[in-house]
């Protein structure tokens, strides 16, 4: 009973609803279960609770979604984030999972974030990428002995859970890397000595990217999140080596006008990155 009344979503006052989910009087209900004390009411130690749950949680996506807030701007955010969190409330333990069914919303309610609702898609999915990427797991990267050992018809491979390979209509990684900047920027200018002036530049608005097909892998490493844009022909052989194909055919999919020594470049560089290992159940 608890956890309902905490998880209730607030009214447009930022208080606790005045009306239980069966009609009652919300501070009869709250009697029932929590005591008054010599300053608060049941109702006003009930309504902290939900404050402090709504109010955390919402900082939390706002901390995940700093894409999102630039193209959509604060209010038309606030209101996509409302009503995200009231449809789709958190199932997890962790903070971490918030935004995991941020981009199937976004797509299930387009009126929430037109006109930009193709942009807004794509930029969510790209920041539930970054979440992946910084810690999703990690499975024991596969030796390159064995690449040389086994015959390609019959080598699988499988992709590192933590890397996500985007298919994207729009340049969502500069996008973000803009983004990252323009709050650098703005945080280094509050220090200076003409710090409005300085903070009025940093703070001028992100443009919209224009359309423009981009194939990019969200991945870490070192422990660091990093953005690696894929030729054509490459997103294709990792598309495919995820998908489960043998080496053979991931490297076919790759087409046949692509060079036999840009595939040793391409398989060097993600070698060395740990991309590889053994193929999922």
């Amino acid at each position: 009973m608890m956890a309902t009344a905490v998880l209730r979503p607030l009214t447009a006052e930022d208080g606790l609803q005045k009306r239980w989910i069966d009609g009652r009087a919300m501070d009869t209900v709250a009697a029932e279960f929590i005591k008054p004390n010599d300053r608060l009411t049941s109702f006003e130690r009930l309504e902290l609770y939900n404050k402090m749950y709504w109010f955390r949680i919402l900082d939390a996506i706002r901390d995940d979604s700093p894409g999102l807030i630039a193209a959509l701007g604060e209010r038309a955010f606030a209101r996509l984030s409302q009503a995200y969190l009231e449809q789709r409330p958190s199932r997890s333990f962790t903070l971490r999972d918030l935004c995991s069914r941020l981009e199937a919303f976004i797509r299930e309610h387009p009126s929430l974030t037109a006109p930009r609702t193709a942009l807004a898609v794509e930029i969510a999915r790209f920041q539930w990428a970054q979440t992946v990427a910084f810690d999703g797991e990690a499975r024991p990267v596969v030796d390159a002995g064995l690449l040389a050992r086994t015959p390609p018809e019959r080598l699988r491979l499988g992709l590192q859970p933590y890397v996500t390979l985007l298919d994207l209509r729009y340049p969502i990684d500069t996008y973000v890397l803009r983004l990252k900047r323009r709050e650098a920027m703005r945080s280094e200018a509050s220090n200076t000595p003409d710090a409005e002036a300085s903070v009025r530049r940093a703070t001028r608005q992100t443009a919209i990217p224009r359309p423009s097909r981009t194939l990019v892998a969200v991945h870490r490493h070192d422990n660091r999140l990093y953005y690696k844009r894929l030729d054509p022909a490459a997103f294709r052989i990792l598309q495919a080596i995820a998908g489960g194909r043998t080496l053979s055919r991931s490297i076919a999919a790759a087409g046949r006008g692509t060079k036999p020594g840009r595939v040793r470049g391409w398989f060097k560089s993600w070698m060395a990155l740990g991309w590889f290992c053994a193929p999922g159940e």
